[in-house]
């Protein structure tokens, strides 16, 4: 155990610690993390002019942090890494600036022993268990991450740094808190927040599935949609995570509202199957389209009034007597689209332009009703 002082806070029934922990007990006792995914497209990182000249060692500081499903932190950002470790040799060089006069956020998922001094409730001493990987961070993890490559430079770091400390939330609890605290200060990217969901975190089984299908299309190496899917709102992928998972959401709302329960059962266990015959259906019927820039086919508007056609190409597929998440089954059902919409549909210059006039929202729109139309 390691023991601080500390002063012990209430709000709305929570209690939490305000203490001090010196750079060497971050070392010790916080596990750095973020939020990530193994089997997806990897992409090697950039290096500039910038990094090369970084102060940061990170070769050194990237085998510090962990990647799992299972974490909350969004991917880290190297150069606010690197402008905060200039900025602390810049305070411990001047000595007339502290370098985090604000505190970091950490958990446990361990609790800690609070012993009151004497005539003060709220004052005491605080034991944390003297174990790596104790805690966590749920704010502040850019600025400990920095602390943390200036000690690997060989600098001499001698600082206490003010910290919130909670050992009573459960993991949902810790993702809501993360949520609020970053979704309007620091702008989280929705992508994220519907990882975050997807991770089953909140008990949305829609959104869960949505999440893995969207990981599925953008990691499955036969999918068309292998890499362009920004995971996490980042990557070199062109489209979103959030607006496809929340039209891939709806869909679902639909067929469980219109379905019968052993309808909705089979779309669910069948979901990630469909989504990704049915996006190799769209490019073997419009080839030109998805091979080339030129066309806009691949853009967030154009796949979101796919998916928004999806309950009528299942339905039409019903129709042929063709078992709605086979890939032949598929392209027999849409094969109208080729004839009437055809690639030329999504030339950037020419007619998607023209309709982009009316905004994406009215775009996606106008393209689900000729989707719908030319499978009457």
């Amino acid at each position: 155990m390691i023991t601080v002082p500390s002063r012990r806070v209430k709000q709305f029934g929570v209690e939490f610690y305000q203490a001090g922990l010196s750079a060497k007990d971050i070392d010790r006792l916080v596990k750095f993390e973020v939020l990530g995914y193994s089997g997806g497209p990897q992409e090697a990182p950039k290096q500039s002019r910038s990094s090369a000249r970084s102060r940061v060692n990170w070769d050194m500081l990237e085998k510090r942090i962990a990647e799992s499903e299972t974490a909350y932190q969004r991917p880290v950002i190297r150069r606010k890494i690197d402008e905060l470790v200039t900025y602390y040799k810049e305070c411990k060089d001047a000595g007339t600036l502290p370098a985090i006069p604000g505190a970091v956020i950490i958990t446990s998922e361990k609790r800690f022993t609070f012993t009151p001094v004497a005539g003060h409730h709220d004052l005491g001493l605080l034991q944390i268990p003297e174990e790596h990987g104790v805690l966590r961070v749920l704010d502040g993890q850019h600025r400990l991450l920095a602390l943390h490559a200036l000690s690997q430079a060989g600098e001499t770091v001698s600082i206490e740094v003010p910290a919130v400390l909670f050992d009573s939330l459960d993991a949902r609890q810790i993702v809501e808190l993360f949520v609020t605290i970053n979704a309007k200060h620091t702008r989280l990217n929705p992508s994220h927040i519907i990882s975050l969901a997807g991770r089953k975190l909140y008990p949305d089984p829609n959104q869960a599935l949505a999440h893995d299908v969207i990981r599925s299309l953008n990691e499955d190496e036969t999918s068309p949609l292998h890499g362009e899917i920004k995971m996490l709102g980042t990557g070199r992928g062109r489209v979103s995570q959030a607006p496809l998972a929340e039209e891939i959401v709806d869909f679902l709302e639909t067929v469980e509202k219109l379905g019968s329960g052993g309808r909705i059962q089979e779309i669910r266990h069948g979901a990630k199957r469909f989504f990704l015959n049915y996006v190799k259906a769209l490019s073997t019927t419009f080839p030109t389209a998805w091979a080339s820039r030129k066309y806009s086919i691949k853009t967030g508007a154009a796949l979101r009034a796919f998916i928004r056609a999806a309950p009528d190409v299942m339905a039409r597929t019903r129709e042929l007597k063709r078992d709605p998440f086979d890939l032949n089954a598929i392209r027999e059902a849409i094969k109208p689209w080729a004839e009437r919409l055809r690639d030329r549909r999504f030339e950037t210059e020419g007619e998607w332009k023209l309709k982009l006039a009316g905004g994406t929202r009215g775009t996606v729109e106008i393209l689900t009703r000729e989707l719908r139309e030319a499978l009457r």
